[in-house]
């Protein structure tokens, strides 16, 4: 007993901190190469002759794969070692990378972005792992857990920006060259620096699971993503429904199986299903970010890279808020800061529902720090609480849900929250659009508030004025609501996990129950 517990107090070195450094390198990587294709995209389209079609899955195919490779790779990694998935999978990604910046055709661009989607699967159920097993003192686990989260969720936002700084000085191809050095520092010093860990006894992995589990989540989100970009036609409605039920029947293989692909014994631990229950809800309001970068470039003019800096101060807050977390948490309970952090989340986003276009920046970068600082400690402290609080050997499987409900509920959210902007947005449309307006400028307002601007340009001053200022106040008034549903289920997430985790003690700390169970 004094020996198990002298290991659960055993304080990192030196040289864990550098291994933690290599697993955080990588995920700031892959959650760059999210977003960074958001500036790119013209330039790649205009050079290899992409049409519509194509530019989409460029732009899509990774998160695709990415998202739907998830749980397999989590799985995986625990059967065959974390490292060994984790350094597998650095090399699929460097050579995709290369693969992907010297493409002469879209249709090899899109099969490199594809691998790089199952490459990068490899990197947070193997790296949450591998940091579960690394650090053994819970304080510093929950400081790493921190850490890594901070460039997973850092790295999206950096994405334009990064895309921004390598399009003003080199050729599109080097966004994705960016990876190549990452992970070659990766595959040189994982040996040394980070340990081998598999599941002890490991079954076999069930192949119709993977089918299952690969064609629910796929299913489901291409439909939901069709039904952001075209609204809820036949086919993305089928393909939602069929990853519902696809999904459902992998369920109840995973009861059957005595080796699952996920062990749905996990979610009877309420830390576990809160955590992960409160990443699904506040990874909903995902649909924030993207009226708020339309807003800047569209309302307020900005150009794309412009727009990302100004974004940039909430990307700083919400990093440094999840690496305060941690800290913070062992002063006070986890579910009280994330409690008062959600509360001033939906602060943020109720300031946001109050921006018009006379209000200038300063309520809309406000209200965006505040949205992205006050989720930041359910997000620094999810991973310590949803690995955490999962066996060992099941550490890769649960690191896997917790980023493939992310993926979920970010499409999720995009569909639903985006649904309700553009719903809101046509009735103010419908309402305000004065008699005299040419047929064509009417038809291209219930399009998008872009194509409006475009519109606006070819008809006359006075005309254009007025056709800008309805469509601008129709946008922002879609704009609010989406900021107002997001207050409410911040509000929402914050009430489920100051109940179901407030028996949860400050970090470091144990409850009078586990101690008298030690004694």
């Amino acid at each position: 007993m004094k020996q198990a517990e002298n290991l659960v107090n055993r304080k990192a070195g030196i040289r864990t901190w550098i291994g933690l450094a290599v697993l955080a390198l990588p995920a700031l990587l892959i959650s760059i190469d999210v977003s960074v294709m958001i500036l790119a995209l013209p330039h790649i389209g205009a050079d290899l002759g992409a049409n519509g079609v194509e530019q989409l899955w460029i732009m899509d195919i990774y998160g695709f794969t990415l998202s739907g490779f998830l749980i397999t790779m989590g799985t995986l990694g625990d059967r065959i070692g974390r490292r060994m998935l984790l350094m597998l999978g650095g090399a699929g990604f460097c050579l995709a990378s290369v693969a992907a910046a010297f493409s002469p055709s879209p249709e090899m661009l899109i099969a490199a972005r594809a691998v790089l989607g199952i490459a990068g699967a490899t990197v947070a159920p193997s790296t949450l792992a591998l940091i579960s097993y690394m650090f053994h003192d819970h304080k510093e686990r929950s400081l790493a857990f921190g850490i890594w989260m901070a460039c997973s969720m850092g790295g999206m936002a950096l994405g334009p920006v990064v895309g921004g700084a390598m399009l003003a000085h080199y050729w599109w191809g080097s966004i994705f060259l960016l990876g190549v050095p990452v992970m070659v520092l990766l595959l040189i010093t994982a040996p040394a620096l980070l340990p081998e860990y598999k599941m002890p006894e490991a079954g076999t992995l069930d192949a119709a699971s993977i089918v299952l589990s690969l064609a629910a989540i796929l299913s489901f989100i291409y439909g939901l993503k069709k039904i952001a970009v075209d609204g809820p036609q036949p086919v993305p409605l089928c393909s939602v429904t069929a990853g519902v039920a696809l999904g459902l029947i992998f369920v109840r293989r995973q009861r059957r199986l005595h080796d699952p692909l996920i062990d749905l014994r996990l979610f009877n631990n309420p830390a576990f299903s809160a955590a992960l229950g409160g990443m699904f809800g506040i990874t909903l309001t995902g649909a924030v970010m993207l009226y708020v970068a339309q807003h800047l470039q569209l309302v307020q003019g900005m150009s794309p890279i412009q727009a990302a800096l100004w974004m940039l101060p909430s990307v700083i807050a919400s990093m440094s808020g999840m690496l305060l977390s941690p800290l913070i948490a062992r002063r006070i309970r986890p579910a009280l800061l994330i409690g008062c952090g959600l509360a001033v989340s939906a602060t943020g986003c109720f300031l946001l529902s109050e921006v018009d276009t006379k209000t200038g920046l300063a309520s809309l970068v406000i209200g965006y720090i505040l949205f992205n600082m006050g989720a930041s400690p359910l997000v620094s402290l999810s991973g310590d609480l949803v690995v955490g609080s999962a066996p060992p050997e099941k550490a890769g499987a649960a690191a896997a849900l917790l980023q493939t409900s992310g993926e979920f509920a970010f499409a999720l959210g995009i569909a639903a929250l985006g649904s309700l902007g553009t719903f809101v947005y046509h009735n103010h449309i419908a309402a305000s659009i004065p008699p005299d307006m040419p047929k064509l400028a009417v038809l291209t307002t219930q399009d998008s508030l872009a194509g409006v601007i475009a519109v606006a340009e070819k008809l006359p001053g006075n005309l254009s004025a007025k056709l800008l200022e309805f469509a601008y106040e129709a946008f922002i008034d879609g704009m609010h609501a989406v900021a107002m549903a997001s207050g409410v289920i911040m509000c929402s997430v914050a009430a489920l996990i100051l109940v179901r985790l407030r028996h949860i003690q400050p970090i470091g700390q144990i409850s009078p129950k586990e101690s008298k169970q030690q004694h």
